[in-house]
């Protein structure tokens, strides 16, 4: 082995949320992990917001088992208050119809339903816990060029970075995201199933209070989800996610921004009151994939790594940590048996429990995103009628909130 080499008991490649994340849950494990990440990262923290104009538009919908694998990770407890934008409510209708549906924390005795959190912020916060983790190295600017996965039990991965570094670790973890290196060298194949849709993010001012609700109206054209955050001195806030097929998506980006808010206004229904102001779009189109193998010999793939899912039920970054919380699972479990953080027994059984519980949230949200999408007057009906009935079902309804809160 040359003089630049590196080594690590896990290389995790992708320093975002789950990567991040996964690096301090291992740390405390006495782990020694090397975390690479391709872009330079920020290690401030940011400005408090005191308008919309200092909220960043990428935030993340939290729910409580992601609350409590940041908590883990030694983030969640650096977030300030004023970032932390707790909900207690969720209202959910559709345009064409009458079929409504109401979740209550209250309903399942719990204090909220989630968090809606700026990206940044959380990126901020677990940076922070890494930097007073001895255990963990973590090198941005260094992008992966070539792997080779050991050819049988015992050896370990070798990875070749543009530096011209070499890695040598037991473990290769692969949370780089959507077009994931890790997953193309290791020959996983998974290609993305366009949506022929494209999300505008943007924050907005509204003349009327969230009242501490998520809002989410489904349109003919795609769902439009109005996401409380904490407050500011400059007035009630939210974060918007408006999902639409794409000719109608590239009509609302062309629109000034009076038009967009008068827009966005009635599309909401005024459900926060008038739209006064609007942070600068940002658009990106709509994707999904599914990696149809979740680990190779010496190596797992989590988050968008792994599956990548339509934005409509906010639950992309609480799958990507669940991810994150069962490897580091499984790897405490095999370390506790004496065996390795590769060991093929603990990988199979990450990937067991989780591929299927994504597989059924990916076609939950497929089929969501068709039933909402159909306009024919039968399907309106069955599904006005459907909403309606299961607003009218307690128990269906607490069923629901523990699913989506991780429960």
């Amino acid at each position: 082995m040359s003089a630049a080499a590196l080594r690590a008991d896990v290389a995790i490649v992708g320093a975002g949320i789950a990567g991040a994340a996964l690096a301090a849950l291992l740390a405390a494990q006495d782990l020694d992990v090397l975390l690479l990440e391709g872009t330079e990262l920020r290690g401030s923290m940011p400005v408090l917001p005191t308008d919309i104009a200092g909220v960043d538009p990428r935030v993340s919908a939290l729910n409580v088992v992601s609350r409590g694998v940041l908590e883990n990770a030694g983030a969640w407890s650096a977030l300030p208050d004023r970032v932390r934008g707790g909900y207690n409510a969720m209202r959910v209708w559709e345009e064409d119809g009458t079929g409504r549906i109401s979740f209550d924390a209250a309903d399942i005795g719990a204090p909220v339903l989630g968090f809606i959190v700026e990206n940044r912020w959380i990126m901020a916060c677990l940076l922070g816990a890494l930097a007073v983790q001895p255990r963990v190295q973590l090198r941005s600017g260094e992008r992966l060029a070539s792997l080779r996965l050991p050819a049988e039990p015992g050896q370990q991965v070798e990875l070749s970075l543009d530096s011209g570094l070499t890695v040598r670790a037991n473990l290769l973890v692969g949370a780089d995201g959507a077009q994931s290196a890790v997953r193309r060298l290791c020959g996983i194949e998974a290609p993305a199933r366009d949506s022929g849709q494209r999300a505008i993010v943007a924050t907005i001012r509204t003349s009327g209070s969230h009242q501490s609700t998520a809002w989410q109206r489904f349109l003919q054209s795609g769902p439009l989800a109005l996401l409380p955050l904490a407050a500011l001195e400059g007035g009630h806030a939210s974060s918007i996610v408006w999902s639409a097929d794409i000719p109608v998506a590239e009509r609302l980006l062309s629109l000034d921004d009076a038009a967009f808010m008068a827009q966005l206004t009635r599309a909401s229904e005024a459900c926060c009151g008038e739209v006064l102001e609007v942070t600068p779009r940002l658009s990106f189109p709509l994707r999904q994939l599914h990696a149809p193998s979740y680990t190779a010999p010496g190596m797992a793939l989590v988050g968008d790594a792994a599956h990548v899912i339509h934005p409509l039920a906010g639950q992309g970054i609480n799958l990507g940590l669940a991810d994150v919380c069962v490897l580091a699972q499984e790897i405490a479990r095999a370390r506790g048996r004496g065996q390795s953080v590769a060991s093929a027994d603990a990988l199979a059984r990450y990937a067991r429990r989780r591929r299927g519980e994504n597989a059924t949230m990916l076609a939950a949200m497929q089929g969501f995103q068709r039933l909402f999408g159909d306009t024919h007057p039968a399907v309106r009906l069955v599904r006005n009628l459907g909403l309606g009935a299961v607003d009218r079902l307690a128990p269906i309804k607490r069923a629901f909130m523990r699913e989506a809160m991780g429960l």
